[in-house]
């Protein structure tokens, strides 16, 4: 073709106008990508205080963008298909994840309250729709009976990924409803996945030409995905664990361990597809029967999460976005507007009604199991797909396929709303102090989160463990927490760890620190193996100043009643205190104004009795019940100790001798009377029912001491320092006592509380260990749902 010229006599050759024209074309790309990825993260930051999932914000900006013309016409056909086979991609890489995070085994096992509820909702949303939708023509040149299927069986699933983050986003994952919501969304999400996939063997996409043709690709599909589910049920373990094996914790992964798994795991999610089944169905399957535990499973899961949600999901709905031209979407028929309104009808109704049968049948009150089925209408971005799938492969219009993203849509916006709905409704039935020992259900187990500084902590705390455990029924949950100190040196030794926001620490004496704190607990409860204890390992690496803050969100995290920490003087050879560490004392002020729970402090001088607890011989532990509320605290941890058949208990009570020459003549009380009456009330009732449940039966020794005001105190604190291993104390006395007046005059460490701070005088040599207790003080409204409310 020859050059054109120009008036100015200006040259220009046809290649440079088509250079010129394609630079222009692969800008506007560029322009559209980044502005999703930008706009959906603004958006989703403008839809913070609506709690809504990033998928919301993704789908919204997507479709928005997509459909704009500019961006449209810069999408030229061969770069859709370059589009597509990403997105393609990373739907097989979500689906994988998906299935590795699945327990398949749990289907061959008696089903539990949560699959029930799941399949209920399920079994009756998938009927509905089979009995419905045949009639409402959502089909095009596809048979009737495979499309109905393939569309039931995606109005029965459920979004568990996008459930769970949400409820572990709202702080309800680990409540009562929490738990079961989950649970029935993944049993729902796991069924319904492994019933497209069987569809697909039957169903396969691939026209055949007779009824034998058909039968012959039916078999050698299912003969190929048995193949491959066998070989990744039975040869995957033994691989994987060869790998977990030579990868322990705290040690970088080796380069050429990892490049291996990934092409093991590649090579067994490939097999499938060899013989024409659907690629994204085979990963699934793949992902479901691979062992979901161990270091190399847990690091894929992160990694993938991780890019699937910075990366793929902004770049997929923007791809759906160019599939489903919303300016297409006819508006103005009425029956898309019927057939739309059919689908959310089907979906709600279906999950809710079989949820709300099912449920009542088990014992579930009917609220939270209309908010249940609720939950379980939300959908995935599997769902997405399925559905521009079925576009793309021609089996429904542009009309059809943007009712089902609309659904979808629908089916997730809503859920935040449901889920702080039954939290405002949680927080008219749940205790108000609902992380301490006294209001603890005592069919409930006790969860405690014990901090270590280091390994001169072991025998107190697991001291503390095994007096802690009171029956072996329910028993004890404890989570053992290393506190270390961020520095610049263990800084340079963290690695990128498992978890999306996780680090692992590589230096050489905290990970052998770890290791003997892990095997002294772990020895412990197992030559206690009926002591009903059960162990978590924690750590909490951070500074100083933000150490307080983590600890609480763990505690949170974890729903534990009780923090017990380590005081922040050590004891030295001759029996005294040392100066202690300051920053360890900041983090134990700063816990006791924010703590998501009770929380203790021990004053450790030698409280290392564990082999004396394991044999006939007794220890001896003291409670002092003065009144008020961190004493009724400590008194409900005392019921706790005196289950332990090494610990002999004597429960202390000082009241005033308001008839003593020596009892002061004024008393200066910032109480009203009537808050000192109800506190002396509710002290009253609290050793009441402790005197009855545990002295009368002579289980614990009861001594009283009547005295006239502070100084007598200190006296008799300090005559029984030395006969007691351990002396349990609540940090506040009570408000109209004359018993603690003036004793914070004096005081060194004001966060342990008058009678706390005379007992664990530094000058002290007795050997008495002190347990300073505080009860839980909320600040305010919970932010979540605590476990405590039950929909029993």
């Amino acid at each position: 073709m020859p050059p054109v010229t120009t008036s100015a006599n200006i040259t220009f050759h046809p290649c440079f106008l088509r250079f010129d024209a394609a630079s222009v074309s692969f800008s506007g790309k560029m322009v559209a990508l980044i502005a999703t990825y930008v706009l959906s993260r603004v958006v989703h930051h403008l839809l913070k205080p609506f709690s809504q999932p990033y998928m919301t914000s993704d789908l919204v900006i997507g479709l928005i963008l997509a459909s704009l013309p500019h961006a449209r016409d810069s999408f030229t056909s061969l770069f859709s298909i370059t589009l597509e086979n990403i997105v393609d991609f990373g739907m097989i890489s979500y689906a994988f994840v998906l299935g590795l995070e699945m327990d398949p085994y749990v289907i061959f096992k008696s089903p539990t309250r949560h699959a029930m509820v799941a399949y209920a909702g399920t079994v009756s949303t998938f009927v509905a729709a089979c009995a419905i939708t045949p009639w409402l023509h959502y089909f095009r040149n596809s048979s009737i009976i495979t499309f109905t299927l393939s569309l039931s069986i995606s109005l029965s699933g459920s979004g568990s990924h996008i459930l769970t983050r949400l409820m572990t986003y709202l702080k309800v994952g680990k409540s009562d409803i929490g738990k079961l919501s989950i649970g029935a969304g993944v049993h729902s999400d796991m069924i319904t996945m492994f019933s497209v996939v069987l569809s697909f063997v039957f169903f396969p996409l691939q026209e055949t030409a007779n009824f034998r043709e058909g039968i012959k690709t039916s078999v050698q599909i299912g003969a190929a995905l048995m193949l491959q589910t066998l070989l990744a049920a039975k040869i995957s373990p033994v691989f994987m664990n060869w790998i977990n094996q030579s990868n322990p914790e705290g040690k970088p992964l080796k380069g050429s361990h990892l490049v291996l798994s990934m092409a093991f795991m590649t090579v067994i999610c490939s097999l499938a597809p060899w013989m024409g089944y659907n690629s994204c169905l085979s990963a699934f399957m793949g992902g479901l029967f691979l062992p979901s535990e161990g270091r190399i499973s847990k690091w894929t899961i992160s990694r993938i999460n991780n890019l699937l949600s910075t990366l793929f999901y902004p770049l997929f709905f923007f791809w759906v976005g160019l599939r489903v031209d919303i300016s297409s979407f006819a508006v103005g028929n009425i029956g898309t507007w019927v057939r739309l309104f059919c689908l959310i009808l089907i979906a709600t109704i279906g999950k809710v009604g079989g949820t709300l049968i099912c449920g009542l049948t088990l014992g579930y009150h009917r609220p939270e199991l209309v908010a249940v089925g609720l939950l379980l209408t939300a959908k995935g971005h599997f769902h997405v797909y399925f559905a521009v799938d079925a576009l793309r492969q021609g089996k429904i219009d542009v009309t059809t396929c943007i009712s089902m993203v609309i659904l979808i849509f629908l089916s997730v916006i809503h859920t935040p709303f449901v889920v702080k709905h039954i939290i405002e409704r949680a927080r008219k039935r749940v205790p108000v102090q609902r992380m301490t020992l006294r209001w603890l259900d005592p069919s409930s187990e006790l969860r405690i989160l014990l901090c270590l500084h280091g390994t001169h902590n072991l025998e107190s705390g697991i001291s503390l463990m095994e007096i802690s455990r009171g029956k072996p029924a329910p028993g004890l949950f404890v989570h053992v927490t290393d506190m270390i100190e961020l520095t610049e040196k263990i800084a340079s030794t963290l690695v990128p760890g498992e978890g999306v926001d996780n680090m692992t620490i590589t230096d050489n004496s905290v990970t052998e620190m770890r290791d003997e704190i892990t095997r002294a607990f772990q020895t412990h409860i197992n030559e206690n193996v009926d002591g009903g204890i059960m162990l978590s390992r924690m750590l909490v690496l951070s500074t100083f100043n933000s150490m307080p803050h983590d600890i609480s969100v763990l505690a949170e995290d974890l729903m534990v009643s009780l923090i017990l920490l380590p005081f922040h003087k050590r004891v030295k050879a001759d029996g005294t205190l040392d100066e202690g560490h300051p920053g360890f004392r900041h983090v134990n002020r700063k816990l006791l104004r924010n703590a998501p729970c009770s929380i203790g402090i021990l004053v450790d001088r030698g409280f290392g009795f564990t082999e004396r607890l394991s044999t006939s011989s007794v220890s001896k532990v003291a409670v002092i019940f003065i009144g008020g509320k961190d004493d009724q605290e400590a008194l409900a941890y005392a019921g706790r100790v005196v289950w332990h058949p090494g610990v002999e208990l004597t429960v202390i009570r000082l009241l005033v001798d308001k008839n003593s020459e020596h009892a002061p003549r004024r008393v200066h009380n910032r109480a009203s009377v009537a808050e000192q009456e109800e506190e002396m009330k509710l002290d009253d009732e609290c050793f009441t029912e402790f005197y009855e449940k545990y002295v009368a039966g002579g289980n614990v020794a009861y001594m009283e001491k009547h005295l006239a005001n502070s100084s007598e105190t200190y006296t008799n604190l300090m005559s029984i320092e030395g006969q007691y291993s351990l002396i349990i104390v609540g940090r506040a006395g009570r408000v109209n006592t004359v018993l603690t007046q003036g004793l914070n005059d004096w005081q060194q460490c004001p966060e342990l509380g008058p009678v706390g701070d005379v007992l664990s005088g530094s000058n002290s040599t007795s050997g008495t260990s002190i347990l300073i207790i505080q009860l839980h003080n909320i600040k305010g409204q919970l932010d979540g749902l605590s476990d405590e409310f039950s929909i029993m």
